[in-house]
């Protein structure tokens, strides 16, 4: 929470990193340790785009330029109940999100810088192993859709 945006936008992104060979980058949370995910993030305005928040939250998150690759807006979303212990970053009675997910293609051995406030390893894996890994339902979900949406 910030003074000019009190809370967060319950408007979010989900962005599966893959190589062409289908090798998925997972992220480990600082704030819960052990929690392995893609990226994710939420608008930081209304009027942000869900494309301008991937691009925003990929080079914030990792360190990659979106356009080293190829971002592919999957028409996909999903839509939860926002966990309890991230409730108090919304306002009164907003219980649910949003979320919109993409793919962005890179080439294999893109360096990844991480943001020690917000992760604090990362892994590539195997498709199937990195949807295995991952903690969230939805996040799992979108990394075994990956294979349709190879072009």
């Amino acid at each position: 929470m910030t003074p000019d945006r009190p809370y967060k936008i319950p408007l979010s992104v989900l962005v599966v990193i893959h190589t062409p060979a289908l090798d998925v980058l997972l992220i480990n949370r600082a704030d819960t340790p052990g929690t392995w995910q893609s990226v994710t993030g939420s608008k930081d305005t209304e009027d942000e785009t869900f494309e301008q928040t991937a691009i925003r939250e990929v080079r914030e998150e990792t360190g990659i330029d979106t356009s080293i690759g190829k971002l592919t807006d999957w028409n996909i979303e999903n839509v939860y109940t926002i966990y309890a212990h991230y409730l108090h970053r919304y306002a009164p009675g907003v219980a649910r999100n949003r979320e919109h997910v993409f793919g962005l293609c890179v080439p294999a051995g893109t360096p990844v810088t991480l943001n020690p406030r917000e992760h604090t390893a990362y892994q590539w894996l195997p498709w199937r192993e990195a949807a295995d890994r991952c903690f969230s339902p939805s996040n799992a979900e979108a990394i075994l859709m990956l294979p349709e949406f190879i072009q």
